[in-house]
């Protein structure tokens, strides 16, 4: 499990920092080929950036279904359970095993869609408009990220039928920073 766990974060971070580099690199050149120095502008201009919005978007939709998965493991989504910690420990425990055997249907089933939908847009010709992929590449993210997400919904209600804890997220941790320790 720890590779999986490292490679969904590797993945994630590696996704937001190449985004990020891609987008700086067609601001600063958008940028530069406005100015009027002759070799400059003439150099740049030869330079095409179109392709870099479109990465980004891909990189951002990829980021987005790991994410998501990622946000399942850690505990960092956002929940409505005011009424189901009010109710007694028992009926407490069953709504919330419901609630995540319902996320992992519910990922399943659109990771299921999903992959049926690459699988019949991988028999076409249908590429990208400025990168000129193959579409199936892009959409390759909803099943494979769908089906993490499934299968961490089942991984926490596992824990969760054994321990009895969910995962928590602590807002004010910061990872790498200790505390200070008094004496």
């Amino acid at each position: 499990m720890k590779f999986l766990d490292h490679l969904e974060e590797w993945l994630i971070a590696t996704l937001m920092g190449a985004a990020t580099l891609v987008i700086f690199i067609a601001v600063v050149h958008r940028y530069l080929s406005g100015f009027a120095i002759p070799v400059v502008q003439d150099y740049l201009l030869t330079l095409n950036t179109s392709w870099a919005q479109e990465l980004t978007i891909y990189m951002f939709v990829w980021m987005a279904k790991f994410g998501a998965a990622y946000g399942v493991r850690t505990g960092i989504h956002v929940g409505v359970d005011v009424l189901i910690n009010k109710m007694n420990p028992q009926w407490r425990n069953k709504f919330v095993v419901l609630g995540l055997l319902s996320g992992a249907l519910f990922t399943g089933i659109v990771g299921t869609l999903g992959a049926s939908f690459v699988w019949e847009m991988a028999h076409t010709d249908q590429t990208s408009a400025d990168m000129e992929i193959p579409m199936w590449w892009v959409y390759l993210a909803i099943p494979l990220g769908s089906y993490l997400m499934c299968f961490r919904f089942l991984q926490v209600a596992w824990t969760f039928v054994k321990t009895g804890e969910l995962p928590k997220h602590d807002h004010a941790h910061v990872e790498g920073l200790e505390e200070e320790v008094k004496a």
